[in-house]
């Protein structure tokens, strides 16, 4: 653990290739948080890669190669003896579930309607669009935010323009907010 926030990943994030590229980029060194998922969430990514996005198995078997490589401690293991005890919707008992056990007090997904409040409170954990998450983590370090998405735009071989286009049809504020910060400088 690095003392950077504990942040549980949902399946529906890491599926967005770009978003994820973005997410998981912020929580490489220097972190600005430590991803966290389960096997069970991994699994449901690759199955979404695949079936609904066409990736072929050798990419998304690529895809968990490297997430094992660089983020091996993201893995939460043990979490299922959770599942029952958990009042979210059912198909997202688990992801609680791992989030009360890592320890990691933010799940980051779209799906804030199967993570309300109520359910989340009793265990100190909050659900957070990746919009919101990202304006939070901009907030807190933003030149640290400013340099590793100029990194991700030149290792994808685009300008930081395209790479915001392509970001703002999942997380428009937050790119707002860094087109605002662009025309401040």
């Amino acid at each position: 653990m690095t003392g950077a926030p504990l942040v549980l990943l949902d399946a529906c994030v890491l599926a967005n290739f770009s978003l994820c590229d973005t997410l998981l980029r912020l929580a490489e060194p220097p972190r600005l948080y430590e991803p966290k998922w389960s096997e069970e969430v991994i699994r449901e990514t690759i199955r979404t890669l695949e079936s609904k996005l066409g990736w072929p198995s050798s990419l998304t078997g690529y895809l968990e190669a490297e997430l094992q490589a660089h983020f091996g401690e993201a893995w939460i293991t043990g979490y299922e003896p959770l599942i029952p005890r958990m009042a979210n919707d059912e198909k997202d008992r688990h992801v609680l579930a791992a989030a009360v056990h890592g320890e990691a007090p933010i799940i980051v997904t779209f799906n804030l309607r199967h993570f309300r409040s109520e359910h989340l409170k009793p265990w100190g954990i909050r659900a957070l669009h990746p919009q919101s998450f990202l304006i939070e983590i901009f907030r807190q370090e933003e030149s640290a935010v400013m340099v590793k998405l100029e990194q991700q735009a030149a290792d994808r071989h685009r300008t930081l323009q395209q790479l915001l286009d392509i970001l703002s049809a999942t997380v428009p504020e937050f790119v707002a907010i860094i087109l605002a910060a662009i025309s401040r400088k």
